[in-house]
C-alpha cells in the first residue's frame, strides 16, 4: 500500500470537491495525500455495449459517452467511470475528455451544477467567469493569476450548496487552456507548453497552475460574470429568470441533461444560485492594450459588491463537507 492507502499502481487525486482513486496517471490534478475514501473510481476496460454513435447515451448500468476516433466513457452513478480506449490514442487526448466530457456527466449525475466558467478567488470568494468556449474566459482568468490572485477553476465551475444553503465553487483543474492568439494577449510563450490536444491542428495550449496559485477548498461564491465581446466595456446586471436562463444556458454539457433526467432538478439549482448571487453580462474588448484595464474595472466592480456574511468555516471549507 502507498502511504495514503492506495494500491500499487493507483493514484488519488482531488477535483471538483471529489476524491479520486484511478487506475491511470492524472498528470492534471493535484495529488491527494489523505487518507478519505475515494468519491470516483476511474477504472480501464472494455465496455459490453454497441452504442458507436457519437454522444451520450442512456445505457443499461449508466451513461456511455463515444468520442470517435478516442474512446468511449461509461459514467455510473456519478461514482465511477470506465474508459474504454482506441489502440495507439496519445493519453493526453484521452485524458481530455475524460477530465471534460466525462466528469461533465458525472457532476450532472451527482447533482451539481457545472458552469461552463473559470473562477478566481477574490478576497476570500469565488468569482466566476461564465460563457461559451472563445468567449476569453481563460485569458480574463489568467490575468488575474498573473497580478496575484488565485484560481479556483479553469473551464469547468462546479457549484455546489452548504448546509446554510449557499453556493460555493469547488476547485477543478489547475491550468489554463489558451489559444495561441490568447497566449499573446497574456504575453506567454507557447515554447515549452503542451498541446491541449495532440494533431497537427490543434493551436490550444495548456499552461499549469502551480499549488502556491490554486485554492484546494470550497470558495463561497460572490458573483458570476457572463462575459460577451463588444466594442466598450460594460457591466449590466442580470435579475430574475434572465439570470437564470444565462446559468441554465452556460452549464457545462449541459445537453447531456437529458440523458440523466436532471432538466428540473438542474433548473431550481439554477434559480436557487441566482436568488442569492449577483450575476452580470460583462462586455468587453478583445486585445492587449485593454486588457489589465478591463481586469482592474472588474475587480473595482467585484469590491463594491455588499458582502455577505461568512457561510464557510475556517478554511474555506462549507460546515459538514468533506
Amino acid at each position: 500500500m502507498t502511504p495514503n492507502g492506495a494500491p500499487p499502481g493507483v493514484h488519488d487525486y482531488r477535483v471538483f470537491g471529489l476524491k479520486i482513486r484511478s487506475e491511470i496517471e492524472l498528470p492534471e490534478l493535484f495529488v491527494d495525500h489523505s487518507d478519505a475514501l475515494a468519491d470516483v473510481a476511474i477504472r480501464v476496460g472494455a465496455i459490453e455495449s454497441d452504442i458507436v454513435e457519437e454522444g451520450l447515451h442512456a445505457d443499461e448500468g449508466g451513461l456511455v459517452l463515444v468520442v470517435p476516433q478516442i474512446a468511449r466513457f461509461r459514467i455510473s452513478d456519478g461514482a465511477t467511470i470506465v474508459i474504454d480506449q482506441q489502440a495507439g490514442v496519445p493519453a493526453r487526448n484521452v485524458r481530455l475528455f475524460l477530465l471534460g466530457s466525462a466528469f461533465g456527466a458525472l457532476l450532472h449525475q451527482r447533482g451539481l451544477l457545472p458552469l461552463h466558467a473559470n473562477a478566481i478567488e477574490i478576497d476570500g470568494t469565488a468569482v466566476a467567469f461564465m460563457g461559451p468556449s472563445g468567449a476569453g474566459k481563460s485569458t480574463l482568468a489568467a490575468c488575474f493569476h498573473d497580478q496575484g490572485f488565485r484560481v479556483i477553476t479553469d473551464d469547468v465551475c462546479a457549484v455546489g450548496f452548504g448546509p446554510d444553503g449557499h453556493p460555493y465553487a469547488a476547485p477543478g483543474l489547475p491550468r489554463f487552456r489558451l489559444w495561441a492568439e490568447a497566449l499573446e494577449l497574456v504575453g506567454r510563450d507557447p515554447r515549452g507548453l503542451s498541446r491541449s490536444f495532440l494533431n497537427e491542428e490543434e493551436e490550444k495550449f495548456d499552461v499549469p497552475v502551480d499549488a502556491a496559485s490554486a485554492a484546494r477548498s470550497q470558495t463561497p461564491l460572490a458573483a458570476i460574470y457572463l462575459l460577451e465581446r463588444g466594442d466598450e466595456f460594460s457591466i449590466v446586471p442580470l435579475r430574475g429568470i434572465e439570470a437564470a436562463e444565462a446559468v441554465f444556458a452556460n452549464t457545462y454539457r449541459g445537453e447531456y441533461l437529458a440523458q440523466t433526467s436532471g432538466q428540473k432538478e438542474h433548473w431550481e439549482s439554477a434559480m436557487r444560485l441566482v436568488r442569492g448571487t449577483p450575476v452580470f453580462r460583462a462586455i468587453r474588448q478583445w486585445d492587449s492594450t485593454s486588457l489589465e484595464r478591463q481586469c482592474s474595472r472588474l475587480l473595482h466592480q467585484v469590491r463594491a459588491l455588499p458582502r455577505k456574511p461568512e457561510p464557510f468555516g475556517c478554511g474555506g471549507k462549507p460546515t459538514g463537507q468533506s
